[in-house]
């Protein structure tokens, strides 16, 4: 079995399992929990369109924090954007995840994946030189934090080696680079195995937490 078939089949696998088991993991930690019951009256039943007004209104910081730290919101907002052009428009990698689910849409036009892979990048090494510059981030900082950003990082880096690839390449091909094309694949399982258990599962968890408390404030009536 070669570095590639390796990459495309027990990889792979391991790697959707222990991204679906620890999703599944955290998802069963929030429900046994044990809560409260609310014992004051409802003032609204729109319940579901808090919990959706949650999800959309957090995606913004408050503005006063927008104002104090506008460098940083606007890195951040740049890598996550970025990383979303980069996954989601890029034709292989769409040709990716039809394999896996059956679904796919169109690819973004060139220019637009460039733009995103360089947002990606920048937005990322502003964020490890901040933490790096900055003596309190520094110390709050531990081994999540670090590993957190290389298992981000790797994909990109690794998908440096493969901008070659022609934008409407099908996926499975057969590449005249093998192991480029294993070990960019090998850095996705890693994130993809890490995501749900290191600081990167608020990527999925911050739906769940944003429209509970929308939720609860509908119910109270009050605006999250």
């Amino acid at each position: 079995m070669s570095l590639l078939e390796f990459a495309r089949g027990p990889g792979l696998a391991v790697a959707l399992l222990l991204f679906a088991a620890g999703i599944a993991w955290r998802l069963l930690a929030l429900y046994r929990r044990p809560s409260r019951p609310d014992l004051s009256e409802a003032r609204s039943g729109a319940v579901v369109a808090g919990a959706l007004r949650g999800i959309v209104r957090r995606m913004w910081h408050p503005a006063t924090l927008r104002r104090r730290s506008l460098t940083n919101t606007t890195f951040a907002y740049a890598y996550h954007v970025g990383l979303a052009v980069v996954f989601f428009g890029f034709a292989p990698h769409i040709a990716f995840v039809r394999r896996l689910t059956g679904l796919s849409w169109p690819a973004v036009p060139g220019g637009v994946f460039v733009a995103g892979v360089a947002l990606a990048f920048v937005g990322l090494l502003y964020a490890l030189l901040a933490r790096l510059g900055s003596p309190v981030l520094r110390l709050i900082s531990g081994f999540d934090d670090y590993a957190t950003w290389a298992v981000t990082f790797l994909p990109l880096m690794t998908g440096m080696a493969l901008l070659t690839l022609p934008l409407d390449a099908s996926y499975p091909f057969v590449p005249d680079r093998p192991v480029a094309v294993a070990l960019h694949l090998m850095s996705l399982e890693l994130l993809l195995a890490w995501l749900p258990f290191g600081k990167l599962s608020p990527a999925f968890m911050v739906f769940v937490s944003r429209a509970t408390t929308g939720a609860a404030f509908a119910r109270k009536g009050a605006t999250p």
